[in-house]
């Protein structure tokens, strides 16, 4: 991908006949007839992930937080003769994912892969940060991931089927200026998905985590324009990923293709954890002098 020139909304979001006809690199085989959950398919890498999935003929479920992304979805799909399970859900309510739990198991019978990806986060120096803006990304990205993960491998052991889990992080070794919040929650769920990777191993369930860098998707369309039109030197490949790149990473080292692989953390970022730069505000002045 060319360095940025506009990044806006628009952009950032392929149409559905794009995704539709975009080559898949992954078996046709992987995940026929199985069924799948993806948190915050409405968007960026969750609706890649939705999208492929159902063009190798899974059984797709997703959730998010807008009914109007989860119905523009449904739409694209259906357009090209393909079909999933949409369920406004808000992962921090433990309820309501019981409830998108049973919605899974009653329609489908059972769950092979969880993904998740649902989160967000804004730019902001952590001195800056409220106690409600830190509490507000660390509920839902490390919180509400936890819900999903709990409640996914309670079923999987109750009915003694295996699992496999993957969640959606960040490139956290060198730390993430302006999104303290993101990095203490992404953090979070790496550790936990190390931890619970060894406890859950004996009921066939696995967990692993991959850690995108740079990627090119609606939710940085916010961002100040001066960090838009750097962003692609994060990396020494020098360009953005894009949301398609990293749903396939999910779906690999989600799928059987990784039967012997847990614990792991994927980092999918152009080689960013070893050379280049991220600030989501900009670089200060006093590191550009």
């Amino acid at each position: 991908m060319a360095p940025l020139q506009d990044l806006t909304a628009e952009a950032a979001r392929p149409p559905g006949e794009v995704m539709a006809q975009r080559p898949i690199a992954l078996s046709d085989h992987l995940f026929r007839g199985k069924v799948a959950l993806v948190s915050g398919g409405g968007s960026g890498i969750g609706r890649a992930a939705v999208w492929i999935l159902a063009r190798l003929g899974a059984k797709v479920v997703t959730c998010g937080r807008s009914v109007q992304k989860l119905d523009v979805l449904r739409d694209e799909l259906e357009a090209e003769g393909l079909s999933v399970s949409t369920v406004p859900t808000d992962i921090r309510d433990r309820d309501g994912v019981a409830a998108l739990f049973d919605y899974v198991y009653e329609r489908h019978g059972g769950l092979a892969l969880l993904i998740n990806n649902a989160g967000g986060q804004f730019p902001l120096p952590a001195i800056d940060l409220s106690p409600n803006g830190f509490r507000a990304v660390v509920d839902n990205n490390l919180n509400g991931t936890w819900n999903m993960m709990q409640i996914a491998a309670q079923r999987w052991r109750d009915a003694g089927t295996p699992g496999s889990i993957v969640n959606v992080v960040a490139v956290v070794d060198r730390g993430i200026m302006g999104a303290a919040h993101t990095a203490a929650a992404r953090a979070g769920v790496i550790y936990l998905s190390k931890t619970v990777a060894v406890e859950w191993a004996p009921l066939k369930i696995r967990v692993n985590c991959v850690a995108p860098g740079t990627i090119f998707t609606e939710g940085m369309a916010g961002y100040p324009e001066e960090v838009k039109q750097t962003y692609f030197r994060c990396n020494p490949m020098l360009r953005l990923g894009d949301p398609w790149e990293i749903a396939e990473s999910c779906l690999f080292i989600g799928s059987e293709a990784s039967s012997f692989t847990t614990g792991e953390i994927l980092r999918v970022d152009g080689g960013g954890q070893l050379w280049g730069d991220l600030w989501t505000q900009g670089k200060p002045a006093y590191f550009s002098e």
